[in-house]
């Protein structure tokens, strides 16, 4: 049986306090004198629960990994195939994010606040955001405290403003608890907390010993700092950081047999993929699920797996845009993660599943979920390095990690400049369909994406990173309960 530190100590601490503001001073998962790390516990664990974006029956409201399809579908690289039961219709229509009174807008916006807000609480406790914690106990929790708040402001400048911009006013930033309404902050001036905020949490986190890969650990923290830079457009530094994880941190790449399902030799049935354990020795961060969360069809696997009492068993259907599925080369094993099952329509039944693979078998959800693997910072890599100039590298490394997924990689030699990008973009693309990382890609490229034909609006049409709908607005409830709007 799966086990996880982290749950018992944080379920053993529940308590439901949450005050009607809509900016709640600490989530309700964690109680004002308990201990650094058990407060931490539960922040982690609002990262998968139900309800942590403000309502109680939306199925589209279960924290990190409903906000990585929300991303998916705003990247275009997921279609929305079907519209049996609703959810999701809002993004794929492009109506919610350019309506500052949908929920579409209100629900990330109200979970990542949620998750500051608790950090701070964290902080706070140990010494306030200047401090530095005398203790290693107190030096790793501030660490991990640090590393969450930034996680949450950075995803917020992905979500609610069009691309990197230094002047630009973007979001308010809190510090602490119970601060005032504050106005909108620069993009500078939030993205310089968020380099502070994990510069400093790589060093405190300087020989945390995990217990479980739930926890944010030193090469997490870098991970997220990584990300930071490249969104900034600091490509050297996110260069640096993306190649001393895969030099430092002892993480294998997701080999072919845990990429796909698939023959996987001559002669052999079909085996391999699923993206469903955090025991995969390539995950760097996630959570281990387990009967005790009670997800179930409010879920990741709910909106996603056929093999998953889910919206996709009964036909409403997520897929890879078509567009992007034929533009993989024929040698590409990731063709195989999608099972076309008529010219417009798909599914990712040989990446994501539960591994018992019975249609609808999966009822309490105890399929993990992955945040981040240390694939991404291979393709990161060689993105920044050709950024920077270093094309040489960049398609060494582009080689060396394809050849994982394809037989001939000959073609990349003769690759540069827009060419070499665009190439490592759509092998991005690719290679973390699904999992949230493609919308990072596409504001951080500047990209344009045209739909292809399995999308059920605007198909055909294109559309680049800094359209006004593919970011989301500042919800309104924000705007009437901050008098600085």
């Amino acid at each position: 049986m799966k086990k996880i530190l982290l749950l018992s100590i944080a379920l053993a601490t529940l308590t439901v306090s949450c005050r009607e503001e809509f900016l709640d001073s600490a989530p309700t998962e964690t109680i004002g004198d308990a201990p650094a790390q058990t407060k931490l516990n539960g922040l982690y664990l609002m990262m998968i629960n139900t309800g942590t974006g403000g309502t109680n029956l939306d199925h589209d409201d279960f924290g990190q990994k409903g906000y990585d399809i929300y991303s998916d579908l705003l990247s275009q690289d997921m279609a929305l195939e079907a519209v049996n039961y609703g959810w999701y219709v809002n993004i794929a229509n492009m109506a919610g994010q350019v309506d500052f009174t949908n929920t579409v807008n209100y629900k990330p916006w109200r979970y990542y606040y949620r998750i500051i807000a608790g950090a701070n609480d964290v902080i706070d406790a140990l010494g306030g955001t200047d401090s530095v914690p005398a203790s290693d106990t107190d030096k790793f929790a501030m660490g991990q405290a640090k590393a969450l708040r930034a996680y949450a402001y950075f995803y917020l400048m992905q979500f609610y403003t069009k691309g990197y911009n230094a002047s630009e006013a973007a979001i308010p930033v809190y510090t602490k608890p119970q601060m005032p309404a504050a106005p909108k902050s620069t993009q500078a001036e939030v993205y310089a907390l968020i380099v502070d905020d994990l510069t400093k949490a790589v060093n405190y986190l300087d020989g945390f010993d995990r217990a479980n890969k739930g926890m944010i650990d030193q090469g997490v923290a870098k991970g997220l700092l990584a990300y930071t830079y490249a969104a900034m457009e600091q490509s050297v530094q996110a260069a640096a950081l993306s190649k001393d994880i895969i030099a430092n941190y002892g993480y294998p790449v997701t080999t072919r047999a845990q990429a796909v399902r698939m023959v996987q030799a001559p002669g052999a049935t079909p085996s391999g993929g699923g993206f469903n354990s955090l025991t995969t020795p390539s995950w760097m961060w996630g959570f281990n699920i387990e009967v005790v969360n009670g997800l179930d069809l409010v879920s990741w696997w709910g909106q996603i797996d056929v093999f998953t009492y889910s919206y996709a068993s009964v036909g409403t259907r997520k897929g890879i845009d078509l567009g992007l599925y034929n533009s993989m080369r024929t040698d590409d094993i990731r063709r195989n993660q999608f099972v076309v099952t008529n010219p417009s329509q798909n599914y990712p039944g040989n990446k994501f599943f539960d591994p018992n693979r019975v249609g609808q078998g999966q009822r309490q959800v105890t399929t993990d979920y992955i945040y981040m693997r240390v694939d991404e910072f291979y393709l990161l890599a060689a993105e920044s390095l050709a950024k920077s100039g270093q094309e040489g590298e960049a398609k060494t490394i582009l080689k060396n990690y394809l050849l994982n997924r394809q037989t001939d990689v000959s073609y990349i030699d003769a690759l540069s400049g827009t060419a070499l990008q665009n190439e490592i973009y759509k092998n991005t693309r690719l290679e973390f369909w699904g999992e949230g990382k493609s919308y990072l890609a596409f504001k951080r490229n500047k990209a344009t994406v045209t739909r292809g034909s399995n999308h059920l609006f605007y198909v055909g049409q294109s559309f680049p990173y800094n359209d006004d709908r593919v970011s989301l607005k500042i919800p309104q409830e924000e705007i009437l309960n901050n008098p600085n709007f």
